[in-house]
């Protein structure tokens, strides 16, 4: 016995299923057909990357910019982010951009991240092992040591333009 509305009988079965899966198989290539490679893509996407950054807003930033840089430099037009510049000890100053109420650690990953782009960029160095880093080296305002990574760069009193150093920690004996 065959309840109402369970089920398909046999006989409710289309005659040749095979029809419909050609009918599949021909949608897919027409899919795939409407399908970019993925360096036409890139090439694309460059392309109006490239166009983006001649606004005069943006016209600092590298040829081979990323969205990030991009929305970085927004978010300082509009005031939600600032420049920290980190000094190193070979006199380099690197322009890091953060967001205002951003802590130390904030701070830290940005370095990083600036300091990969640049390395991606230009060559060189392929691997740095920031934990030796950071066990090594401490951030210094005026004096004071950045200990606390959970604490935000405008306790420490920093600010937009501020200059942040490297400093070799000292060795607890």
């Amino acid at each position: 016995m065959r309840e109402e509305g369970m089920g398909e009988t046999t006989a409710d079965l289309p005659e040749n299923p095979v029809v419909k899966e050609e009918a599949t198989e021909e949608e897919q290539e027409a899919e795939e057909e409407d399908e970019l490679p993925h360096a036409e893509i890139v090439d694309i996407f460059q392309e109006g990357l490239a166009m983006i950054v001649q606004d005069p807003l943006l016209c600092d930033l590298p040829i081979q910019v990323t969205l990030e840089e991009i929305n970085s430099q927004i978010a300082l037009e509009y005031g939600q982010a600032m420049t920290v510049k980190v000094c190193k000890g070979d006199g380099e100053i690197m322009p890091v951009v953060v967001i205002q109420n951003a802590t130390v650690f904030d701070l830290k990953k940005a370095i990083q991240r600036y300091v990969q782009l640049k390395q991606e960029r230009e060559g060189g160095v392929q691997h740095i092992s920031w934990k030796y880093v950071w066990r090594t080296y401490q951030l210094s305002f005026d004096g004071e040591k950045l200990i606390e990574d959970k604490k935000k760069l405008k306790e420490y009193g920093i600010r937009n333009r501020d200059e942040v150093v490297f400093v070799k920690k000292l060795r607890k004996k």
